[in-house]
C-alpha cells in the first residue's frame, strides 16, 4: 500500500527546479470504508507539519495485518520459506492487526 508523501517538496540536487515529495512511511492518511471498519473514525496523530505520527503510531505491517484481517485472512499464516525465513506479506518481524478502527 502507499504510505504517504513528506509534507513539505524537496530541493536539494534538482538543478534549481521544483523538486517532489519524498515517500514518509512516519505520517500518512489511510481511508476505509466499510468491511467491518469503525464509520467515523480517526485514529492517531501527527505533528503540527504532518511529517510523523505522534498518538498511536504504528507500523505500515500493521496496517497490512489490519487489511489481510479485515479481508479473513491471518497474515501469520500467509508465508513462504525463503533464504532460513518464514517470509510474510508482512515481513519477518511481528505485526498486529490495528483492532481499534475495527468494528
Amino acid at each position: 500500500g502507499e504510505f504517504g508523501r513528506m509534507p513539505v517538496s524537496e530541493t536539494f540536487n534538482t538543478g534549481g527546479k521544483p523538486g517532489g515529495r519524498d515517500h514518509n512511511p512516519k505520517g500518512f492518511t489511510y481511508w476505509f470504508a466499510g468491511a467491518g471498519v469503525k464509520p467515523g473514525t480517526s485514529y492517531g496523530q501527527t505533528d503540527e507539519l504532518g511529517e510523523v505520527a505522534v498518538e498511536n503510531p504504528r507500523h505500515l505491517r500493521d496496517l497490512h495485518a489490519t487489511i489481510l484481517h479485515l479481508m479473513g485472512l491471518d497474515h501469520r499464516k500467509l508465508t513462504y520459506f525463503h533464504g532460513g525465513l518464514d517470509e510474510k506479506l508482512t515481513g519477518v518481524i511481528d505485526a498486529s492487526p490495528i483492532r481499534e478502527i475495527m468494528i
